[in-house]
């Protein structure tokens, strides 16, 4: 049996899954090691995980993670789930390494996560061989759920929101601006509560302020970013993520306007995971 997973920032899909292709779902919190230490990791999976499942026969795991992008980082991870499974090869990878695999396979192309977070690279059909670094929540990460929740509670907060949807963010939130101060600065997870809000952009995605808030984002995700990687135009444009889905057609509208095709697009890699490693003969016997 082997266990696969797919860690963004706010949560983390499993599939537990032997060569007979016989799949159990589970889902927990995401584990992004630069909000939360081994520790936490473990307990977490322990509490969630391994309560639903029988880990001795987990032979290995495969962890593809937001923030796992350093040697430093990735062993956080590693030791929870070392110390989770102890019988099991466990591998730690990046999340956008993951994205890659679900999206091209054994194929080049242009990869990209649109979700909590996002992310970029080109893939060679084995690694990733060019990320501009997209810098986090705080200072890029453009296109993302904490990107456009950024710019919605920026204008609430500003009173600049159109007032059908001040009055409507303000029934439904029920948050003083001290109140959004404080979750931002004063807990754990504040990439989350901005992300939380696209929640509220999807609600809402047939006013045309919340079609410019989302398009300005995913131009500001080309202009930075995409169209930062030299001869970008010759690569479709593959992504995954629930933010990016969600407003696919405001993204294949932006992506036109930037000379990239459209490619595969997709809400959750965790499938595509599973049959990658069907594929390339990493699932074992039970």
């Amino acid at each position: 049996m082997i266990l696969i997973a797919d860690s963004g920032s706010t949560k983390t899909d499993w599939i537990l899954t032997d060569e007979n292709k016989n799949k159990t779902r589970y889902s927990t919190v995401g584990y992004n090691p630069y909000f939360i230490d081994s520790e936490s990791i473990y307990d977490s999976i322990t509490l969630k995980l391994k309560s639903q499942l029988d880990g001795a026969t987990v032979k290995k795991v495969f962890f593809y993670g937001a923030g796992c992008s350093t040697p430093e980082k990735v062993a956080i991870v590693y030791n929870a789930l070392s110390k989770c499974f102890p019988n099991s090869e466990v591998f730690v990878e990046h999340d956008l390494l993951g994205a890659a695999k679900a999206l091209l396979g054994d194929n080049r192309g242009f990869a990209a996560i649109i979700g909590t977070g996002s992310n970029t690279c080109i893939y060679n059909g084995i690694g990733i061989v060019k990320n501009i670094d997209s810098l986090g929540y705080l200072l890029g990460d453009e296109g993302s759920g904490s990107y456009i929740g950024k710019k919605i509670v920026k204008d609430f907060m500003r009173g600049y929101m159109p007032p059908e949807l001040f009055d409507k963010f303000s029934k439904t939130y029920q948050l003083s601006n001290e109140d959004i101060f404080d979750s931002i600065y004063h807990t754990t997870f504040p990439n989350r509560f901005l992300a939380s809000f696209c929640k509220f952009a999807d609600e809402n995605k047939e006013h045309e302020y919340i079609k410019n808030i989302v398009r300005e984002s995913f131009n500001d995700l080309f202009k930075n970013l995409v169209s930062r990687y030299p001869g970008y135009e010759k690569y479709n444009f593959n992504c995954v993520g629930s933010v990016g889905y969600i407003f696919k057609d405001i993204l294949k509208e932006v992506a036109k306007s930037y000379k990239m095709e459209i490619g595969k697009m997709i809400s959750s890699p965790i499938e595509d995971l599973v049959n990658y490693h069907f594929n390339q003969k990493t699932i074992i016997k039970k």
